[in-house]
């Protein structure tokens, strides 16, 4: 019997609790899950690439069916590559929604994978990359909200930015 991959694709700047826990999910649902990070050298990100992958290999280690790679260019040729049926995506409200409803269209209309969305989990409904790094610049506790791994790394980051 094939295997049936997926793909959850992010950039992960930082990788959040709800990142986790939407992958955790997808690996119940998939035989194996492949945490894709975007690779784009255009945009600014506060974490390098081959930090995030780093911290997601770390943050993923206890679940047998994930691994971890970056890819460039559009999500479903990395799909392609590696034989996904599916891509991944959490939503924590109806902007999420109709923020990637048009992508899962697109990509459904550039090959036959399919996109599958996951609620995120209630508590977990209103982190975002962007605010996590936008309350822990301006010194808000983000804990309980990141991998505490990625706490260390994202405190430190910010204090070599500011400094």
């Amino acid at each position: 019997m094939p295997v049936r991959r997926a793909v959850c694709p992010g950039s992960f700047d930082p990788v959040t609790n709800g990142h986790l826990d939407i992958v955790g999910r997808a690996a119940k649902l998939f035989d194996e899950v492949v945490v894709a990070i975007g690779v784009n050298a255009s945009k600014s990100r506060l974490f390098t690439p081959e930090e995030r992958i780093a911290m997601l290999e770390e943050t993923t280690a206890g679940i047998a069916n994930v691994r971890v790679a970056g890819f460039e260019g559009l999500i479903v040729d990395f799909c392609r590559e590696i034989d996904a049926v599916a891509i991944v995506k959490g939503l924590r409200g109806a902007g999420d929604y109709e923020y990637e409803l048009p992508m899962a269209q697109m990509n459904s209309h550039l090959t036959d994978v399919e996109t599958v969305f996951l609620p995120g989990a209630v508590g977990n409904a209103f982190v975002s990359s962007s605010l996590i790094k936008e309350v822990a610049t301006l010194g808000g506790d983000v804990r309980g909200l990141v991998p505490d791994a990625v706490l260390e790394q994202l405190v430190r980051r910010l204090a070599e930015r500011t400094a």
